[in-house]
């Protein structure tokens, strides 16, 4: 019996795939707790960047992360090949919050989950501004 707690594939709309690397992996043989939320991060900017056509340089909007979480289920370890499953749980006007899940490919159950939330802001002057109307299109196809 699956544990309900553990989140699956099929809950995910947008997947990135996920390479670890030789450095993941901590003195316990596995992934360090930290590295996961480089593959958050990794997977938020990819949607943004491929979806929204974000132009990380050049864009006077950015995002900046305000909170993050995770919940770990099972650990991974290099040379795993791994796919981060995104969804928007919130769209707000000037925030949105990912819910992130980290499978082994090809695996339906989650090994880690979590959220991530980003404020979008100006880039100079770092103050929160609207989620701009391309970015704020491409989060809302994969919310629910």
């Amino acid at each position: 019996m699956a544990n309900t707690d553990i989140p699956l594939r099929d809950e995910y709309r947008y997947f990135v795939d996920i390479t670890t690397r030789w450095q993941d992996n901590d003195i316990y043989g596995h992934v360090n707790n930290v590295v996961y939320y480089s593959y958050f991060d990794t997977a938020a900017n990819h949607l943004l960047i491929r979806e929204g056509g974000l132009d990380i340089q050049k864009a006077d909007v950015i995002g900046v992360v305000a909170e993050s979480q995770c919940r770990y289920f099972a650990s991974v370890e290099y040379p795993d090949l791994l796919e981060a499953g995104v969804r928007i749980a919130h769209l707000g006007n000037r925030s949105v919050r990912y819910e992130i899940a980290i499978f082994r490919k090809g695996e339906q159950e989650a090994r880690a989950a979590g959220h991530f939330v980003h404020v979008f802001v100006d880039r100079t002057s770092m103050r929160p501004v609207p989620i701009p109307e391309a970015l704020r299109a491409a989060l809302a196809r994969h919310a629910g």
